[in-house]
C-alpha cells in the first residue's frame, strides 16, 4: 500500500442564499486520487454540513516531498477507534517523507493495536526540525552525534577447510 499525500480542495455548491460558499482544503494520505476524494467527502461530511451530492471538488494535487533523500523525524497526532472507545495518540517516526511516515504509522498501529485503515484518522503530521522537539526515547537514541552500529560476532573466513584451532569471533 504505497501512500501519497494529496491536497484536495472542495466546497458546497453555490446557491441563491450562498453564492460564494466557503472553500475547504485538506491534506489527505491515500493510495490514489479516487480514495483521496472519497476520504475528503468522508471528513467534510463529519466536520461540516457538506456531502458529495451537494458539493464539488475544485482541485486535487499530489504533494511531493521537498527533500526525498534526507532522513527526517516526524510527529503524528491521530485519533483511533478501538474496540473499547476512541483514543487520541501521538507517535514519532524517522523516515524520508511524510507519506512514508504515515505508511509506517498504519503498519505500527496494525501491529501494536490491531487497528485498521478505516479506524485511524490522522489529525496532523509535523516534521520535527529540532532535536529538542523529539519526545520518544526510541527516536532520541538515533540523534546522537557519533552514532555507531557495532557488528559483533564477525566470523572471518579461513584459508582452508580444516584448521587446527577454533575461529576467534571477538
Amino acid at each position: 500500500m504505497g501512500l501519497q499525500e494529496y491536497q484536495v480542495v472542495g466546497r458546497h455548491l453555490p446557491t441563491e442564499s450562498e453564492p460564494t460558499p466557503k472553500i475547504y482544503r485538506m491534506r489527505i494520505f491515500a493510495p490514489n486520487e479516487v480514495v483521496a476524494k472519497s476520504r475528503f467527502w468522508y471528513f467534510l461530511r463529519q466536520l461540516k454540513k457538506v456531502k458529495k451530492a451537494s458539493g464539488e471538488i475544485i482541485g486535487v494535487n499530489v504533494i511531493y516531498e521537498k527533500k526525498p533523500l534526507k532522513v527526517k523525524n516526524f510527529g503524528i497526532w491521530l485519533r483511533c477507534d478501538s474496540r473499547s472507545g476512541t483514543h487520541n495518540m501521538y507517535k514519532e517516526f524517522r523516515e524520508l517523507s511524510r507519506a512514508d511516515a504515515v505508511k509506517s504509522l498504519y503498519q505500527d498501529m496494525a501491529a501494536r493495536h490491531r487497528a485498521r485503515f478505516r479506524s485511524i484518522h490522522i489529525l496532523r503530521v509535523v516534521e520535527l526540525k529540532k532535536a529538542d522537539d523529539v519526545r520518544r526515547p526510541y527516536i532520541k537514541q538515533l540523534l546522537e552525534p557519533k552514532l555507531r552500529f557495532p557488528l559483533p560476532h564477525r566470523v572471518a573466513k579461513s584459508g582452508s577447510t580444516f584448521v587446527s584451532r577454533r575461529p576467534s569471533t571477538f
